[in-house]
């Protein structure tokens, strides 16, 4: 809405008409086209210049915006990081997870490097069919006589490898030895990723899986950094998880909805070769607790205090750092 001018009482050629004249003792009028003096509410500061109601209401209409956005954003966080962790932790009622502790065992000795299980575990889940989203993926590691290790895996080594490593800089040296090395989520017993969410929407469940509560996660990433392994990855625009949620972290659960039902995971279901194993430790006679009482077996990066429940036969010494 526009507003019409205020009319002037002078005439054109009137420059002084209808001004009456000064009191007494004030300062003479200006002359006849000369710049007035600005008033002065302090001595020597001007005085606020009045502002119209146009102008306060233009204000309001730029900063009511920010300020509802800038609350609706707070009480977002905010009621993410206030629910209660889920009651239940698994998908099936009747499961009891603090009946339960599972372990993983990777055998390097027998992986053949085909790449199954990536792929299986890819339809299982939803993942994206690419490299740089999984929950699982094989490593190559082509060790010298030095003990570097050139490690490669193309397309997460869903579809196997090629003869000849293509790490750079392995082509020319002389290898000492290869394995296969599949990897996957560690489920740390001292897991570094719930310790740094802001929201605890990444927790670990009483049969000690590590879950992530895509109701809460705000996708910030504070846990892909905080995971040594580079187990997470956030769920791109477009893509599903099995509960179709997209921007939230991901990662392997065991396949929690197949393990809390009494069955394999899909890497495990998959291996040709039994490579894979899982189990429940709380069952002395399980194949994983047998192994791990009978067999020397090793985890990844020790020395990082974080105790993974995945663990590997016939891993060499230069794989483990």
């Amino acid at each position: 809405m526009t507003r019409e001018p205020v009319a002037d009482s002078r005439r054109e050629g009137e420059p002084g008409a209808d001004v009456p004249p000064p009191a007494a003792g004030a300062p003479p009028a200006p002359a006849t086209g000369a710049p007035a003096a600005p008033a002065t509410g302090v001595v020597g500061r001007p005085a606020a210049v009045p502002i119209s109601r146009r102008q306060v209401l233009q204000l309001g209409a730029v900063a009511l915006p920010s300020l509802a956005g800038s609350m609706a954003l707070y009480g977002w966080i905010t009621d993410r990081a206030g629910r209660g962790a889920p009651t239940i932790d698994p998908l099936v009622a009747r499961y009891d997870p603090s009946a339960h502790r599972w372990g993983f065992v990777v055998d390097t000795r027998s992986c053949i490097g085909c790449g199954q299980c990536v792929v299986a575990c890819k339809q299982e889940n939803g993942v994206p069919l690419d490299e740089e989203h999984t929950r699982t993926w094989v490593e190559r590691h082509a060790i010298t006589e030095d003990g570097t290790v050139f490690t490669d895996a193309p397309d997460a080594g869903m579809y196997g490898f090629p003869p000849q490593s293509v790490a750079p800089g392995a082509d020319p040296k002389a290898i000492r030895t290869t394995q296969f090395v599949p990897r996957l989520c560690m489920q740390c017993e001292n897991p570094p990723c719930t310790s740094v969410c802001p929201v605890g929407a990444t927790y670990c469940a009483s049969d000690g899986v590590i879950l992530v509560d895509e109701q809460r996660c705000i996708g910030c990433g504070y846990c892909i950094v905080a995971c040594p392994y580079g187990a997470r990855y956030l769920v791109p625009a477009g893509a599903r998880t099995p509960t179709g949620v997209a921007g939230v972290v991901d990662k392997c659960t065991f396949c929690y909805h197949r393990i809390t039902r009494g069955q394999d995971p899909a890497c495990v279901d998959i291996c040709p070769v039994g490579a894979r194993l899982f189990g429940d430790l709380t069952d002395p006679d399980s194949e994983v607790s047998t192994i791990l009482r009978e067999q020397p077996t090793r985890v990844m990066k020790p020395q990082l205090g974080t105790k993974p429940r995945v663990h590997y036969l016939g891993l060499e010494d230069e794989s483990v750092r």
